[in-house]
């Protein structure tokens, strides 16, 4: 599937920005602009499949939010750069899309969800009742973080909440629990950034098994999950030196 980008400048270097669950690639807007200042950068920004103004799809499996991304960007990127979500589907076209750098905010590698047993049939049986109640041990950090936000941060936040299919919520969160990220040696040079959030999807152990096999991990721990959405400045100095 083609997906809709949305593009900031024309400068000779290309970086690629995917979103994360619910969001879409106008909201990379704070993150871009310092990036294409200076003249020296085009940055395309994907709408995922069911969010923003690409088509929605008939089913929502990580493999397949992959697969748009090889058929819409362009390989051999400067820097591919992801959030979430879209932590969760980049190592999957990684290889393909060959970028020199990729950089994970907050990348969706493993999250604490039930697989096997009575509590995973419990869990799964209503998925998106489960996720809700879940997500309410967040709302603190959340309206926190969302008190942050610029007003078009705001603006833009609840124009991707209006064209989000909803309905891909379960299938999305328990294709990645029951396909977790593996880890292995990047297959390019990666840089994974976690915020004061970060244990919830990438583990201490993993952390440290991330760090053992080759992968540049730093941190954030003053902002949230949302990062650059939270904290622009703060986010773009953390990786200044990759772009």
């Amino acid at each position: 599937m083609r997906l809709n980008t949305t593009t900031f400048g024309d400068g000779p270097r290309a970086v690629g920005l995917v979103h994360g669950l619910g969001q879409s690639g106008a909201l990379w807007h704070d993150f871009a602009e310092p990036l294409v200042a200076d003249g020296e950068h085009t940055v395309i920004a994907v709408d995922l499949r069911g969010h923003g103004d690409s088509p929605r799809g008939d089913s929502y499996l990580i493999d397949e939010f992959a697969a748009d991304l090889v058929d819409t960007l362009p390989a051999g990127l400067d820097v591919l750069a992801c959030h979430s979500l879209g932590g969760s589907i980049v190592p999957r076209a990684v290889g393909a899309l060959a970028p020199k750098h990729a950089l994970y905010l907050d990348p969706g590698f493993q999250l604490a969800l039930p697989t096997a047993g009575w509590r995973a049939r419990l869990f799964w049986a209503a998925p998106t009742v489960s996720l809700v109640i879940s997500a309410l041990a967040r709302r603190d950090r959340q309206r926190q973080a969302a008190a942050a936000h610029t007003p078009r941060t705001r603006e833009l936040t609840a124009q991707a909440k209006g064209k989000f299919d909803k309905k891909m919520i379960g299938e999305v969160y328990r294709d990645i629990a029951h396909h977790p990220f593996i880890p292995a040696a990047p297959e390019v040079p990666s840089t994974v950034v976690l915020s004061a959030e970060g244990d919830a999807v990438v583990p201490p152990g993993l952390a440290a098994e991330l760090e053992r096999l080759g992968w540049n991990l730093r941190r954030l721990n003053e902002i949230g999950h949302e990062l650059w959405l939270e904290d622009a400045p703060k986010t773009n100095a953390a990786v200044a030196d990759l772009f």
